[in-house]
């Protein structure tokens, strides 16, 4: 079995879900958040008054480092537990 680099591994989950949620940032930005999330929840067939915010650099800069490190971590968990388990 092979065995996966626990840094590569915590980058590329890191790099995945930081660019997921900056993407979100940029949908926000662009004024199409709130109807992604409309349709999100209606898709889902849930009703909740969510109300998206107007852009702030300042959270989206936190929530994207901060989505980023968690990726990270759990990444390297995920390597590390793997490796482990297919010694």
């Amino acid at each position: 079995m092979n065995t996966l680099n626990v840094h590569t591994t915590g980058l590329v989950v890191g790099i995945f879900l930081g660019g997921w949620h900056l993407i979100w940032s940029v949908l926000v930005l662009l004024g199409v958040g709130q109807p992604l999330i409309d349709f999100v929840l209606w898709a889902h067939m849930i009703h909740l008054p969510y109300v998206v915010g107007p852009f702030e650099l300042g959270a989206s800069a936190t929530l994207v480092i901060v989505t980023f490190l968690f990726g990270c971590a759990i990444g390297y968990a995920f390597a590390w537990i793997w490796n482990w388990l297919h010694r």
